[in-house]
């Protein structure tokens, strides 16, 4: 695998609620809780999770859309989140992201060569003519092409549109993109059409990819590794096709048991009760109040994520002590 293009380290975001009295404490919600992972370059890294996980928090803070409570993050062996306004947005062409919803993004009342060109003046691209040339490129690498130059937004289908979102994404050409839950809203036969040309950018560009979406079929389908995430908290990170023993955090194993087959016989395994409240996590690993393997100390210390295998962690106390490996 090739070297490290990010890494993060203990990166956090707490969100301070407004207070409803004078003198009532602060309350936080704890949306990431110390996570840490690297993502080679050239590797599609997949996210995955419950709604409300801290998913699209981390994608976010990634790319510098959402400061980071504490914790630190590299580009490169670079810290990029201390760099400087000005440092930054000469970087920020490196870094782009690709949103869940492209209607939202696109702004409706601008046609797709303004959207698309947009960006290359802010970066300095002064020749009119070059912005052309590399917004109908650009076009043409997500399928489509010079002709959609003066169409607007609203005259495009779901998946037209969110092909102008990832050329939104590429037009400067960056080398790392966080895509965030975006093939979510589409058909299935159109999920599958955009599934495939990421993967064709990432070959032809050399792109990496931070993918998240909460459906673990499409996370397997396009990524090399999976992180999973439950309350703010990377609870498993393990090889797609590498990880012999397969998922080993309840939690995960709940997951894949969830993924319709008709071929398999497995049991579906059903988790107890609700996610908690993110206002007021139980002491502890947070999943214990649902896990069907809790045992004692998951209540009263949390685990930490340990290697049990190359390129697979997992964050359990029965993976620590050697019980729960199946």
């Amino acid at each position: 695998m090739s070297k490290a293009l990010i890494q993060v380290d203990t990166l956090t975001k707490h969100y301070a609620l407004p207070k409803t009295k004078l003198l009532e404490k602060r309350q936080f919600v704890r949306a990431v809780n110390e996570i840490s992972f690297e993502i080679s370059e050239g590797e599609i890294f997949g996210l995955v999770g419950e709604s409300g996980c801290g998913k699209s928090t981390t994608g976010q803070m990634l790319v510098k859309l959402v400061k980071e409570s504490h914790g630190s993050i590299y580009y490169r062996d670079r810290q990029i989140n201390r760099l400087s306004a000005i440092e930054m947005k000469e970087l920020r062409r490196e870094l782009q992201i690709v949103f869940q919803d492209p209607s939202s993004s696109l702004n409706p009342k601008k046609t797709i060569g303004w959207l698309l060109e947009e960006p290359l003046v802010i970066h300095g691209y002064t020749n009119k003519l070059t912005r052309r040339e590399i917004v109908i490129e650009t076009l043409e690498q997500v399928g489509l092409g010079a002709d959609y130059l003066k169409r607007y937004p609203h005259e495009l289908s779901g998946g037209q549109k969110q092909r102008v979102g990832i050329a939104a994404a590429l037009v400067l050409k960056p080398k790392f993109i966080v895509i965030d839950e975006a093939v979510s809203a589409l058909d299935v036969s159109v999920q599958s059409q955009i599934l495939n040309l990421l993967l064709e950018l990432r070959s032809k560009l050399g792109l990496t990819y931070l993918f998240i979406s909460h459906d673990l079929n499409v996370v397997q389908y396009i990524s090399d590794r999976v992180g999973v995430m439950y309350l703010g908290r990377l609870v498993e990170i393990f090889d797609v096709d590498e990880s012999a023993k397969g998922p080993q955090h309840p939690y995960t194993k709940a997951l894949f048991s969830a993924i319709p087959d008709v071929k398999s016989t497995r049991e579906r395994m059903l988790l107890k009760g609700d996610v908690p409240n993110p206002l007021s996590l139980p002491d502890g690993c947070p999943f214990h109040p649902r896990c069907p393997v809790a045992i004692d100390k998951c209540s009263k210390e949390g685990p930490t994520l340990r290697t049990i295998a190359p390129r697979h962690a997992v964050s359990c106390h029965l993976i620590e002590e050697g019980d729960f490996l199946s």
